[in-house]
């Protein structure tokens, strides 16, 4: 077995294996135990459950999983790493090996309760929206990530690090930071800080594409597009936009600035206000209002 505790230990493995560190998946260790075991804990499965691991890497944390009696089904990119994590739990019927890109293979896959991941840096927030977005939902996950994701992920209205990212999140999860995670804990060294992040679901039997409109997502990334304008102006492009392809079928009648107009005032609002102090229910109401009139 490999010591995962290890700097050294872990250069030694992949030096005898011939294995190397690409950059371009964002590959780091986390080899500090403590720190591992606390991530599990958060997770909350218990033995016997389904979970998926996002880059299990060379195991580490692949290994406390299967102690522990849960269902991993494990996604690789590397194709070193993969051949290291057939050598040591291929005999595990509780271990799966799905290889290639998460964010594609995960695509046409129905999710397990659980998810847990130490993300590359890369990939961390497409991977989560599009998780979200597409409406692949978890109980619980628990994904470590670079501090400023994690700061995005559970920001509130107001705040300076709220988001489009902030708002997909909430629309689903309750966001909790776990622990800030020191550049020490990992081989190799990141140049900034992680952080542990739990995410709960809000219901646990929430789908994303019949809870919320359609145009719901796709609406709020378009008024978080241009931070500086107010709600009424990216309101207006984004129904502009939406008329524009509904006009080459002739069927509106009424301006886009009619119909944000309109918007605005059944939703109590002048228009002026600026996205990153708008609450998640504002955002959904708006898109409902958008969906009610056919737009």
């Amino acid at each position: 077995m490999i010591n995962y505790n290890s700097s050294s230990a872990m250069r030694s493995f992949l030096d005898r294996e011939g294995l190397g560190m690409q950059k371009k998946f964002g590959q780091n260790f986390l080899i500090n135990p403590q720190i591992r075991q606390a991530l599990i804990n958060a997770l909350g499965a218990e033995s016997g459950d389904e979970v998926w691991e996002i880059g299990p890497g060379l195991g580490a944390m692949t290994a406390l999983l299967l102690e522990k009696g849960l269902k991993v089904k494990a996604f690789e990119i590397d194709n070193g790493f993969i051949r290291v994590l057939k050598n040591l739990f291929s005999d595990n019927e509780g271990f799966k090996l799905v290889e290639g890109d998460a964010v594609k293979t995960c695509e046409a896959l129905t999710p397990a309760p659980f998810l847990l991941g130490n993300l590359p840096y890369n990939i961390a927030a497409a991977l989560l929206a599009d998780f979200i977005e597409r409406g692949q939902t978890f109980s619980r996950m628990v994904v470590t990530v670079q501090k400023e994701v994690a700061l995005r992920m559970s920001a509130c209205a107001g705040s300076k690090d709220y988001s489009s990212f902030s708002v997909l999140c909430a629309s689903v999860y309750r966001v909790k930071p776990l622990m800030i995670i020191r550049p020490s804990s990992f081989y190799p060294q990141p140049n900034v800080d992680s952080m542990g992040v739990l995410l709960e679901n809000k219901t646990n039997h929430f789908n994303v594409k019949n809870g919320y409109p359609e145009v719901f997502y796709p609406l709020v990334r378009a008024l978080f597009s241009s931070r500086r304008k107010t709600l009424k102006n990216n309101l207006l492009t984004f129904i502009s936009a939406r008329m524009g392809k509904i006009n080459a079928h002739g069927s509106v009648k009424n301006t886009a600035q009619e119909m944000c107009a309109s918007i605005l005032h059944e939703n109590l609002l002048n228009g002026q206000e600026r996205c990153e102090n708008l609450e998640l229910s504002v955002f959904i109401s708006l898109a409902k209002s958008i969906e009610n009139m056919r737009i």
